[in-house]
């Protein structure tokens, strides 16, 4: 079992990142932001407890994340391995995950931090438009789609989700590198973490990650 964590803020590529780590690996994506969106849309109170807080670009509580997170892995498609993504933003969720693997004598193998400059993460995240009806995702100054506001994909109408805005994206980052920076100190004083440049083409990002995965993967997925 290989569990692995991608760490940084709003806009780094996270979640592009550990869809395309998760299809070459063979591990399973885990993001909490999906698991959020669809208790929203499921209609849950929990669903619409997470909103009122990703809507003002703040955290969600801690015992909201851990206790979906935790319910999630161990679902069957979980057995061989993980990649957490979202997850976890603060140590004590980080520590609450630990005693959680550690109930099945498994650990967090590596951490993957993708660093970004700020100012490239705000057009990142101000840009952003999604799918309403695929989930696509474009991006108005790096790759927009071909008709403004259509989905290249399924013609599809292209949104703003209500926490992208300039200024709630401004909140999330500062937000970010209150609470979840020390992570990163967290982890280097463990061993496993591993700074990948993520201003670099996607791709080339994936390659970087994958490499500094190979010592823990066996064996190597093509």
């Amino acid at each position: 079992m290989t569990n692995v964590i991608l760490l940084g803020p709003p806009g780094a590529g996270k979640g592009t990142q550990a869809k395309t780590l998760a299809d070459r690996t063979g591990l399973t994506h885990v993001a909490s932001g999906d698991l959020f969106r669809a208790a929203l849309r499921e209609g849950t109170e929990l669903g619409m407890l997470a909103k009122s807080y990703m809507d003002r670009g703040e955290l969600v509580p801690d015992e909201v994340v851990i206790r979906m997170i935790l319910e999630r892995i161990r679902q069957p498609d979980c057995v061989a391995g993980v990649i957490f993504d979202g997850f976890p933003r603060t140590q004590e969720q980080a520590r609450a995950l630990e005693e959680a693997l550690a109930v099945h004598n498994s650990r967090i193998d590596a951490v993957l931090f993708l660093a970004v400059p700020q100012d490239v993460l705000l057009r990142r995240i101000a840009g952003r438009q999604t799918c309403r009806t695929c989930g696509a995702i474009f991006n108005i100054y790096y790759f927009p789609s071909h008709r403004p506001g259509v989905c290249d994909a399924c013609g599809g109408k292209l949104y703003q989700r209500s926490d992208d805005s300039i200024e709630t994206a401004q909140h999330r980052l500062d937000v970010y590198f209150a609470q979840t920076m020390p992570l990163i100190e967290y982890y280097q004083r463990q061993g496993i973490l591993h700074e990948i440049d993520g201003q670099r083409e996607i791709a080339l990002v994936t390659e970087a990650m994958l490499k500094a995965l190979s010592p823990y993967l066996a064996p190597a997925q093509p």
